[in-house]
């Protein structure tokens, strides 16, 4: 576990997370809808999320992926860090993806949770390069990725399906190197 703030952990999903991140995505449904694809009713239940723990952890452990959550320390989930699409080969690589509890954000959280994961990629994990997309529209999304080094690197046409539609996105990226980069420009 990785303190993120006075209030804040940063730590892999584990078995028995499943109704705390229910719970969080309930919270947070709304807040959420623009930026993810659409979820039935289902994907809100205790339940199915305890069974896409199991699968996370199947994920973790066959290299494939990484899952974090962000807990409060009340032991509420107030956010998530995915590593997805973990390829090695001659690529070396994994996709990012966040997001905080809208009643958590603008206090650096995501910022302080995407660089914990990125060091990890690259000193655990020996990952070469980090990918993430983010909504055109999506300034806040962009601008963590900025301060946490991340590169502008093109646009990728109906990439994902979005609330319901295929949306365009721009594509980001960072290189784990030593060091890491330092913060961009932001939008």
């Amino acid at each position: 576990m990785l303190r993120l703030d006075a209030e804040h952990l940063l730590r892999p999903v584990r078995a028995g997370d499943g109704p705390g991140i229910a719970a969080a995505y309930r919270a947070n449904r709304a807040h959420l809808a623009p930026w993810e694809p659409e979820r039935d009713a289902a994907f809100f239940t205790d339940e199915w999320q305890e069974r896409h723990v199991a699968q996370c952890l199947a994920e973790a452990e066959a290299g494939r992926s990484l899952r974090f959550v962000v807990v409060g320390d009340d032991g509420s989930i107030r956010g998530r860090v995915n590593l997805n699409s973990i390829v090695r080969g001659a690529f070396w690589s994994a996709d990012l993806g966040y997001w905080i509890d809208a009643s958590r954000l603008r206090r650096g959280l995501a910022g302080r949770a995407v660089t914990l994961v990125a060091e990890h990629a690259r000193t655990e994990l020996h990952l070469h390069r980090l990918q993430a997309a983010t909504l055109l529209h999506n300034l806040a999304s962009q601008r963590v990725l900025a301060g946490c080094g991340f590169e502008r690197i093109g646009l990728a046409p109906k990439y994902l399906s979005i609330a319901g539609e295929w949306q365009d996105h721009l594509l980001f990226q960072l290189l784990l190197e030593e060091p890491l980069s330092a913060p961009r420009e932001r939008p």
